[in-house]
Order: C-alpha cells, then structure tokens, then sequence
C-alpha cells in the first residue's frame, strides 16, 4: 500500500501542520496547502482535507474516550476500587482501539517506550489490586477486633453486628 505524502513529511512540519489544523478548527485548507508548498512539499488541498478529517475524527474519539472516562470517575463514589478498575479497563479499550486504527509508520514507533508504557499501566494495575485486597484485609481485622471488644463490653449482638457491616462497608 503507497503510502500518502502527508505521512512521509518530516516529523516537524507534520506536527506544525497538525497544530495549525487544530488551530484553524480543520479549514483553510487552501492555505495550508501554500504554507506546505513554501516548506518544500507539494501536497493537494484534497490531500488535506482527507488527512485533516481523519486527524479530526481521531481527536474527537480520544475526547470521547476521555469524557468517558470523567464520568466514570465521577459518577460514584470508589467502592473497593471498582471505579479504577471500571477506569483502568475503559483506557485498555481505549487504547487498544486508537493502537488498532492509526496508520501509524511502523519506523517511526519507538517500541521500547510504547512497551515500557504498557508495563508502567499493568504494573499500577496489579498494584492497585493488592492494595484493595490489603484494606480489605486490614478491614477486615479490624471488624473482627471491634467485635470482640464490643463483645467484652456487653454490647447486644444486633449492635456489635451493625458495628461489623459498618467498618466492612456492608448495606444493612
């Protein structure tokens, strides 16, 4: 598959003209096809306003993706971490999603970095994981040590068991 012109400019006048796209709320296409003729390339309006369409569409996903995202985080309180898992695996979709559709030149994809990001994101997975099971844990001894206290003071077993579901969290 040939590949367009737009994706064999050189780095920095790619991001230019992805800034100057945005900029210009994806027009003046015209224009940006002189600006592109005075740095040397000869790239077609047309060229431009498929490449620009695309950049466009890609954009708008990734602000859903993080809209998305914000309502997740807000749209209740953190049970046990569900809302981070419930975050965590909507930027795995995401991210898989945006890795699958980009045309991306495989020569200018730095591996290591990309590999070390997934590692970084697994790894603050599995660490979140252990922590809620530690405050579970910890929760959990700590309900048992109150209801054996409770127990000691003479409290009723209806109230050292609303005491219980209350520090593990437990609707009555």
């Amino acid at each position: 598959m040939q590949r367009s012109k737009i994706e064999l400019l050189p780095d920095a006048v790619l991001n230019e003209l992805n800034e100057r796209l945005v900029k210009g709320r994806f027009s003046g296409y015209e224009a940006l096809a002189a600006w592109l003729q005075e740095q040397g390339f000869e790239i077609g309006k047309s060229s431009l306003h498929r490449y620009g369409q695309k950049f466009e569409d890609k954009l708008a996903a990734l602000k859903i993706a993080t809209d998305q995202a914000r309502a997740v985080v807000n749209a209740a309180p953190d049970d046990e971490g569900a809302m981070n898992e419930a975050l965590m695996r909507l930027i795995q979709e995401r991210l898989f999603t945006i890795l699958r559709d980009l045309n991306v030149d495989p020569r200018k994809i730095n591996i290591s970095s990309l590999v070390r990001s997934v590692a970084e994101f697994t790894r603050a997975n599995v660490t979140h994981r252990k922590y809620r099971e530690h405050v579970r844990d910890r929760s959990k001894a700590a309900a048992a040590s109150v209801e054996k206290i409770a127990k000691k003071g003479g409290l009723s077993k209806g109230a050292v068991e609303e005491i219980r579901r209350e520090i593990l969290g437990i609707p009555a």
